[in-house]
């Protein structure tokens, strides 16, 4: 039921009223604006006693003045009289001229009250109309509240919730989670997908914040009122609707559908965190090379060949959400698991590129291993480590890049360049007084083949330098720069410490 409002009131025929402003005269909805209530006044300037979005009633005796009708009826405009009822034959015959001009020529709807209609029957009519109204409105969430309880009890419960929520506030509902991305939605494909990307981005943003409160955003031309669902540091999403406005009834049920989520996610993850017990002991079953317990426990792994992806200090939880979706959407199989070294993620080798859209989705560092079948994932889930330990930053770094580049970064372990910097401490500290620039010297002198020549031609300097700079750099680290082993060590600390 709508809200009542001044139409509304002259459509009632037991008043008898009658609208004699024209028509050309009133902007559009000038009679559809909701009416919170009807008074009366017979004052020259009653607006110090007048609510906004009420109708006036009056019997014309301060009109004694003819010019005070166009003050007097731009008073109530500036107030926000919503429409100004005359009563006639009170104290006049009629509605006054000038009464008439200055409310067309400002456009303030003006109606007759006829003598056999009290003004009390009008207020008590609008009253009426606004109890009718919030029992409506109380009715309609009580139904509504209904309606949601049988839908949690569907299958797919949360789902259904939500398409009740949407068909019930005739808007688009939808449900983020806790990484921004977009779970259910209804109607689908009612809001444009740009839109729905930067919703996203918003969502994200107050997540990160911690904000438990309702708060309203505008998009373009969409408005939306988001909810966040959970409290606290753990907040696990957030419903998003498409409206700039809801009343008390509709704000209830919204916080019923909350609460409703709020449990069936929190019943979702307790359930997920057990899966994911579960998986960490199968892991160790795929990790002896044999995946016949895994497979009689969950059912279908990845098809091999296999890659397995390995990322410290990364959300469990939320990546394993990712993976689902990307198994709804596009039945991407896969098998996530923690351990000590953190998560491991094992995917069929056609989906390796689903990776790198993990790592940048969460801004996490991966080791991926090469293709691999279940009977050397082992070996797979070992080389995904030793490529996790070599990549700085974030981002999916494969370990056939790793050891395509060079066995000494494979070997360059913190024990390692702690010893190669210990080792290359006197030549460092030498340079370090601007006696020469020894290391760099060495550098160059080691990418030339050990040829003094073009070693002292790229550095600009004579070659009986350079053989005096390499003569005093092999006296300080105490080696003989003479030999091939030697520079072979010493290329090896140069590559292995930090520069």
């Amino acid at each position: 039921m709508d809200q009542p409002t001044l139409r509304a009131l002259l459509a009632r025929r037991d008043l008898g009223l009658r609208l004699v402003s024209p028509d050309a005269s009133l902007s559009d909805g000038a009679l559809d604006r909701p009416l919170r209530w009807v008074h009366s006044s017979d004052l020259a300037d009653p607006t110090p006693f007048l609510a906004e979005d009420l109708v006036l009633l009056t019997t014309g005796t301060q009109f004694d003045d003819p010019d005070a009708a166009d003050t007097y009826v731009a008073r109530l405009i500036d107030r926000g009289v919503l429409g100004l009822g005359f009563g006639t034959e009170v104290h006049r015959a009629g509605i006054p001229d000038e009464l008439l001009a200055a409310c067309t020529t400002r456009g303030m709807p003006l109606f007759e009250v006829p003598y056999r209609t009290p003004f009390i029957a009008v207020a008590r009519a609008h009253s009426e109309a606004i109890a009718a109204q919030a029992y409506a409105r109380r009715s309609w969430a009580l139904d509504t509240q209904r309606a949601l309880a049988l839908a949690a009890l569907r299958p797919h419960g949360l789902d259904a919730t939500l398409a009740e929520l949407g068909r019930r506030l005739g808007v688009w509902a939808g449900m983020f989670d806790a990484a921004g991305a977009l779970l259910l939605s209804h109607p689908r494909e009612s809001v444009d997908p740009v839109v729905l990307a930067e919703l996203g981005d918003r969502v994200m943003e107050i997540l990160a914040r911690g904000l438990e409160a309702g708060q309203s955003l505008t998009i373009g031309d969409d408005t939306f009122m988001l909810f966040t669902i959970g409290r606290g540091g753990h907040l696990r999403g957030v419903i998003a609707i498409a409206t700039d406005a809801l009343d008390q009834e509709a704000r209830s049920v919204v916080t019923s559908v909350i609460a409703m989520s709020g449990l069936a996610l929190e019943q979702s993850e307790q359930l997920a965190r057990s899966r994911r017990r579960l998986h960490t002991q199968l892991l160790e079953s795929l990790l002896a090379d044999d995946p016949t317990l895994t497979r009689r426990v969950i059912g279908g792994l990845p098809a091999a060949p296999v890659v397995v992806a390995v990322a410290s200090d990364a959300p469990a939880g939320p990546i394993a959400d990712w993976w689902e979706r990307q198994r709804a959407d596009h039945g991407t199989a896969f098998f996530l698991a923690e351990s000590d070294e953190g998560v491991t993620v094992c995917v069929s080798a056609t989906d390796d590129d689903l990776l790198d859209e993990l790592a940048t989705r969460f801004g996490i560092r991966l080791g991926v291993s090469e293709p691999e079948g279940y009977d050397a994932f082992s070996r797979a889930h070992a080389q995904a480590l030793t490529a996790l330990r070599q990549r700085s930053g974030t981002g999916a770094e494969r370990y056939a890049d790793t050891v395509g580049s060079s066995i000494l970064s494979a070997l360059a372990t913190d024990e390692a360049r702690l010893v190669a910097e210990s080792r290359l401490a006197p030549l460092r500290a030498h340079d370090e007084s601007g006696s020469a620039e020894l290391e760099h010297s060495l550098r160059c002198w080691l990418r030339n083949d050990a040829r003094a020549e073009p070693a002292a031609l790229e550095l600009g300097i004579h070659r009986h330098t350079l053989r005096a700079r390499i003569a005093q750099a092999g006296t300080l680290l105490g080696i003989d720069l003479s030999s091939f082993p030697a520079r072979a060590e010493l290329w090896a600390l140069l590559q292995t410490a930090r520069d």
